[in-house]
């Protein structure tokens, strides 16, 4: 068993896992539910301008949401036993770095609503690339976190002795 087969084996186990499945399941459906719902009605009463943020918005959430849940939804698979790891471990699978929103979408007001999952959908993104990267990349140190002498030894020789 690779080291990486063993990490993620061991992870998707664990209670972290399983809380972050469960967030981000339920992120998807709150999403949806909003989307369908009050987002809608309440994109109906903006600006042209402000709708058009709004669009952009909700579809660039929507694309980062899927992508989350199709992390999840690939470790659920390797828990139960559906897909290899080696699979799992496609980058179809794997996240890319999040865009930052554009300035101009920053200072277009959206509703409360739409901002809050905005940002939790973004928190929920960060984690779960953060834990791709534990799990996924070779030379990484496990889930129990950094080798701080190596990375001592790393600054010494990139600053010197100071």
């Amino acid at each position: 068993m690779s080291v990486i087969d063993s990490r993620v084996s061991s992870f998707v186990r664990s209670e972290v896992f399983s809380h972050t499945f469960r967030d981000g399941m339920a992120l998807v459906e709150r999403t949806a539910n909003y989307l369908d719902g009050e987002g809608r009605e309440a994109s109906r009463q903006l600006a042209r301008h402000a709708a058009l943020a709004y669009a952009n918005a909700s579809m660039r959430l929507t694309t980062h949401l899927m992508q989350s849940a199709s992390w999840l939804l690939a470790l659920r698979a390797v828990r139960d036993g559906d897909m290899a790891v080696e699979e799992a471990a496609d980058p179809k699978y794997r996240l890319a770095p999040r865009e930052r929103r554009a300035p101009s979408m920053v200072e277009v007001p959206l509703p409360n609503d739409l901002a809050d999952i905005i940002n939790a959908a973004e928190q929920l993104y960060d984690r779960i690339r953060r834990l791709d990267g534990e799990l996924f990349n070779a030379g990484a140190p496990g889930l129990d976190g950094p080798d701080i002498a190596s990375q001592l030894r790393s600054l010494r020789e990139a600053f010197g002795d100071a």
